[in-house]
């Protein structure tokens, strides 16, 4: 059961962990409260093969750890990664109680962390803020339970649903306030995708540009199948992933999928494949035809449409290149957030409905 002020101090192991970008690892924060109520030791997860959350708080915290309480995010490992699990650190501690934000979705955890320290005797209470456990590190969640990194479609528009016009300008359909909060969505991802078609012809750069901005950059993916690529574009710089579907030259990681029905790469077998390799936080940042192709398979799982107060009045390039049929082929989606940037709109939704474990 949770006993007063543990809110609070998993709130703090909360904004501890949301500060960090440990991707492919879960963003965790921790804790230590002594038995007089004093906090004697915190720690994040700062990335692979550095020490997890718990050890750096209980490191921290030292002999006052004895008898006390740990409060962590995500439920404590059990197994043997590139650093020991973390249950032995705990029970080594000698700490009292553990409380849990959420439980673990990842097999290899999932339950047996808070079943090995109940063996060894410490009392463990699952449950305080696991929705919000889950909504700071939606990726991490959606990518175990699916093998899937989360997919989020961005798209800048007028107020009738045209993304440029028919002689491929769109600089700029939004304003300044608007650009601004897509770079901070970029700075979100572990990834930027884009196609073939977006790459020839806007050579984007892909990156995060905002004054002072000290953070990792985003990897750039390139969904190309066998299409030739010009020679000098700005991503070659940055070793991009080039997606196809057979052995080609040239610059890049190539990542080589299945072809689907109509030949070009198999995008959910990409994603899986991105998945894997650590890239949970996916951004779509290519044009109509890869948009269509993202929706039609059901990959989307969030949608940023940035609507500008323009009305283009006419019919140019749309969101998705791929045909609405009949209404009933209409997705519903839920709008999770409606926001004025200036003098445009940022509407937010989501095509799933998010569940999440809290109880072991």
């Amino acid at each position: 059961m949770e006993r007063p002020f543990e809110r609070a101090h998993m709130e703090r192991a909360l904004a501890l962990a949301s500060a960090e970008r440990p991707h492919p690892n879960p963003r965790v924060g921790a804790v230590v409260v002594a038995t007089d109520g004093t906090v004697v030791g915190e720690g994040a997860h700062q990335g692979a093969g550095t020490m997890h959350a718990e050890a750096m708080a209980l490191a921290a915290a030292g002999h006052r750890a004895r008898g006390g309480t740990l409060v962590v995010t995500l439920e404590p490992c059990d197994h043997q990664g590139q650093t020991p699990p973390c249950t032995g650190a705990i029970i080594d501690a000698a700490v009292s109680r553990v409380v849990v934000g959420a439980v673990d979705p990842d097999a290899r955890v999932s339950g047996r962390g808070i079943a090995r320290l109940q063996a060894a005797g410490v009392d463990v209470t699952t449950g305080v803020l696991a929705e919000e456990v889950v909504k700071a590190d939606p990726a991490y969640f959606h990518h175990r339970r699916t093998g899937r990194p989360r997919l989020t479609l961005k798209a800048a528009l007028t107020l009738d649903g045209q993304t440029a016009a028919v002689d491929g300008s769109s600089q700029w359909i939004t304003g300044p306030g608007a650009r601004h909060d897509s770079h901070l969505l970029r700075a979100s991802a572990d990834a930027i995708i884009v196609g073939a078609g977006t790459l020839i012809i806007d050579d984007p750069a892909l990156d995060v540009r905002i004054d002072g901005y000290k953070g990792p950059q985003p990897r750039p993916v390139i969904i190309a199948g066998i299409r030739p690529l010009p020679e000098h574009l700005q991503l070659w710089g940055r070793n991009p992933i080039v997606v196809t579907t057979a052995r080609r030259e040239g610059p890049g990681e190539p990542l080589i999928v299945p072809a689907g029905k109509d030949g070009l790469p198999d995008l959910n077998s990409a994603l899986l494949l991105l998945g894997q390799m650590g890239l949970l936080e996916i951004l779509v940042e290519g044009g109509s035809v890869l948009a269509g192709a993202l929706w039609q398979a059901d990959l989307v799982d969030r949608a940023i449409f940035y609507i500008a107060g323009k009305v283009a009045g006419g019919t140019g390039r749309p969101v998705f290149a791929s045909i609405w049929p009949t209404l009933d082929a209409a997705k519903p989606v839920e709008i999770t957030a409606v926001e004025q940037l200036g003098p445009d709109l940022k509407v937010t939704f989501s095509t799933h409905v998010s569940h999440f474990t809290s109880q072991g």
